[in-house]
């Protein structure tokens, strides 16, 4: 699965990288519901990076992952994480 920002002129997203999670309107990425059923699908699927809003994963047993997690909070650092 391969996703376009259009926002960024159209350049595509690293293959296998997915991104989950809602954008305010001030960029800050705010927590989302149901992030580990969204972690294990993601990880059945064939990603191999996921970017979530940061502090999704209290509480949330992340050993045994095949699936790299990127926890932020705003969306300049997802640019960062995608396209550095």
């Amino acid at each position: 699965i391969r996703a376009t920002l259009t926002a960024t002129g159209d350049m595509p997203t690293p293959a296998g990288t997915c991104l989950c999670g809602d954008v305010g309107l001030a960029g800050e990425i705010r927590q989302g519901t149901r992030i580990e059923p969204r972690i294990s699908e993601a990880e059945k699927l064939g990603m191999t990076s996921i970017i979530i809003p940061a502090n999704n994963l209290k509480g949330i047993d992340t050993s045994g992952r095949t699936i790299k997690i990127n926890e932020v909070s705003k969306v300049e650092e997802a640019f960062r994480l995608l396209f550095a």
